[in-house]
């Protein structure tokens, strides 16, 4: 059958244009979709303007067996081919073949740019209703109200993480539709699952990538192989292995709604981290089976740019790459009701794309957050002055990057694993602090020329900053201070009691910033994962969340959640305007390796007229005198957030070791 489709393909009558590059191609009209599925007939349509010519196969299966139907597609002036295969098709797979007779590859075969619904490892795309993927009241499925971008508070989790491990009392688990089982408990008793989320108060999950990536067999799911998902296949459908049936199309579109659905029921929007700067591979990449070398970026010489550190970067500045991650960021809002993305890399991309993608948003729903790494592994090739680097985030108005500053200034570098810094009672990162404490904007009382590594401001508004001590990808907070944080006698490695008092203080630090708060999944029962600074294929073993932790330090889970509630009734520190913030944060004297702050003048309207904020990262005690002579209630100390039971201050306050005081009057 494949020579004989071959055959018919290298014989197509339809001659293609000549264009001198790649650059010379047309775009596209109307949607980069491939499919679209009536009962009466499906619509294939395939960009792909330097083929000679190219067919639809229909199969009964995801895998295996021989093509049930073969359709010519045919050539329009626009790069695209296309056929109407007629009678119900619901239910079959298909794949693209392509004749290209100037490739080294010629013959071409994928599910196209754009699937939407895939069979097993995504090796051909599956014709399905939408309509039946919705689970049941989809239609009636809101997000969450927010009002502005300052008042997110983000939780970055794995879907196997998060409920793998033995004791998390989920059936169903590292999938999907582990969130649909409410109230599942620890062995202790204590809440796990999305009962635990709902109880810490974020506001949102930043799921890691989710759609069909390459790394895990989904034929062998028993072989528990465990991947983070940065290697895309098909961009715009569910990954199999979290879903509780892989070989069915429609199972893992069903549950991956279902998971948003019940996330969006207890109050909790979703955050999708997306990967398009780079490819599981290229030379079976659904970009490279049907355009070769235009959604890729090379070097002069011909070789493939490297800027995502994994063997290929894409070229978001060509008109087809831009159009397609417009349209499958639009996809997964509007057929997966997402709230927020997360960009890999972001600076792989260009500037023009990712203020289309924001401007594009802003017409769906303005509170749809958007954000990314302000960086990239090696130099994209790009010019430096459109790369959507940290550097140029004043560039792009509600686009944010994660503030590295904050992070290594409170933990040390991340490329040095012993590297002290701010938590260690390391003096000299003050500034870095500060700089993180206002949302990484224009301050008068931040001394830039001692920030770590920023000697300009570069967010236009403090929401535009990601605030944070650790995430996925280097080590857990506990394992960091761990390595990094000697013991008061010089021996060994410290003890839980003092690293539990610098989570706490990170926290603080975190929480207060007037950037976007966001925590790593188990930060607030102090995981770690022995050790292991780049988890992204490491077993369960590893990764998996131990809810016993959660009991053991419940007192550190309880400041987390006090620490949220106290951020989210407070507007002071969630203020989301630079003027605002240059208007009503001070910060006050004090000593080194102390950040002393207040928020002052009923700061955006809250109810407290005067907030104090002391982080305290000396193993000895401090005094800072107060700015008024009023006295203050305090709402923190030593890791106690309950100021019913904590004494009233006035004149100045002796803060604990280690530790955060907050007071307010």
């Amino acid at each position: 059958m494949l020579m004989v489709a071959s055959a018919a393909l290298m014989g197509c009558a339809n001659q293609k244009p000549h264009y001198d590059s790649v650059d010379d191609y047309p775009v596209k009209a109307g949607s980069v979709k491939e499919v679209a599925y009536t009962e009466s007939e499906t619509m294939f349509t395939l960009w792909s303007p330097n083929a000679d010519s190219a067919m639809v196969y229909l199969y009964e299966a995801g895998e295996g067996g021989e093509p049930v139907k073969i359709q010519h597609l045919t050539r329009r002036v626009d790069g695209a081919f296309e056929a109407a295969v007629r009678g119900d098709w619901k239910g079959y797979f298909y794949t693209f073949r392509i004749w290209d007779s100037s490739s080294k590859w010629e013959l071409h075969e994928s599910p196209g740019i754009f699937a939407t619904a895939v069979g097993v490892n995504g090796k051909r795309g599956a014709i399905v209703d939408m309509k039946e993927t919705n689970p049941e009241g989809w239609c009636n499925d809101k997000r969450p109200e927010m009002k502005q971008f300052s008042d997110a508070i983000v939780y970055e989790m794995h879907h196997r993480d998060f409920s793998i491990h033995p004791n998390s009392g989920v059936n169903n688990k590292g999938k999907f539709i582990a969130m649909l089982e409410d109230g599942t408990q620890s062995p202790e008793g204590e809440l796990t699952g999305i009962a635990h989320l709902q109880q810490l108060g974020i506001t949102h999950v930043q799921i890691l990538p989710s759609y069909d990536y390459g790394s895990v067999d989904e034929t062998r799911l028993a072989d528990n192989k465990y991947n983070w998902g940065y290697d895309p296949v098909n961009y715009n459908v569910p990954d199999g292995s979290y879903s509780t049936n892989p070989y069915d199309p429609v199972c893992r579109i069903r549950e991956f709604k279902q998971m948003i659905q019940a996330l969006h029921k207890v109050g909790i929007r979703v955050i999708l981290d997306v990967v398009y700067n780079h490819t599981f591979d290229v030379a079976q990449s659904n970009f490279t089976q049907t355009c070769p070398d235009y959604f890729y970026r090379l070097r002069e010489d011909g070789s493939l740019g490297n800027a995502s550190g994994c063997g290929n970067e894409t070229a978001s500045e060509r008109p087809m790459m831009r159009k397609f991650m417009l349209e499958s960021v639009r996809w997964w809002v509007e057929e997966y009701h997402l709230d927020g993305f997360r960009f890999d890399l972001m600076a792989i991309h260009d500037i023009p794309t990712m203020l289309e993608i924001r401007k594009m948003l802003d017409e769906i729903d303005p509170t749809i957050l958007l954000y990314g790494e302000g960086w990239a592994a090696e130099t994209p090739l790009t010019p430096e002055d459109v790369r959507p680097m940290k550097a140029n985030i004043y560039k792009m108005p509600r686009i944010g990057a994660f503030s590295d500053e904050l992070r290594d200034g409170l933990r040390g570098s991340c490329f040095d694993d012993k590297d002290e810094a701010f938590l260690a009672g390391e003096p000299g990162h003050e500034q870095s602090i500060r700089f993180g404490i206002v949302g990484a904007i224009a301050h008068p009382q931040v001394a830039m020329e001692k920030v770590n590594y920023s000697r300009e401001p570069w967010a236009l508004q403090p929401t535009q900053m990601i605030a944070y001590a650790s995430c996925h990808d280097d080590m857990m907070l506990t394992d960091r201070l761990r390595s990094s944080v000697k013991p008061a006698k010089g021996k060994g490695i410290i003890k839980d009691d003092e690293l539990k008092r610098l989570d706490m203080l990170a926290l603080t630090a975190v929480m207060t910033s007037q950037g976007i708060p966001f925590i790593f999944a188990g930060e607030e029962i102090m995981r770690d994962k022995k050790g292991v600074h780049n988890s992204y294929c490491s077993p369960d073993s590893i990764n998996a969340i131990d809810w016993s932790l959660k009991a053991k330090n419940h007192d550190l889970f309880d400041y987390y959640k006090s620490l949220i509630s106290i951020r989210k009734e407070h507007p002071a520190f969630r203020l989301g305007d630079a003027e605002l913030v240059c208007k009503h944060l001070e910060f006050l004297d004090s000593e080194d390796c102390v950040v002393a702050f207040r928020l002052k003048e009923h700061a955006g309207g809250d109810a407290w007229e005067d907030i104090v904020v002391i982080l305290n990262a000396n193993r000895k005690p401090v005094t800072v005198q107060l700015p008024t002579d009023n006295q203050y209630q305090t709402i923190v100390e030593n890791g106690e957030a309950d100021s019913k039971q904590l004494a009233a201050k006035q004149g100045s306050v002796t803060v604990y070791p280690q530790s955060a005081t907050i007071l307010a009057r």
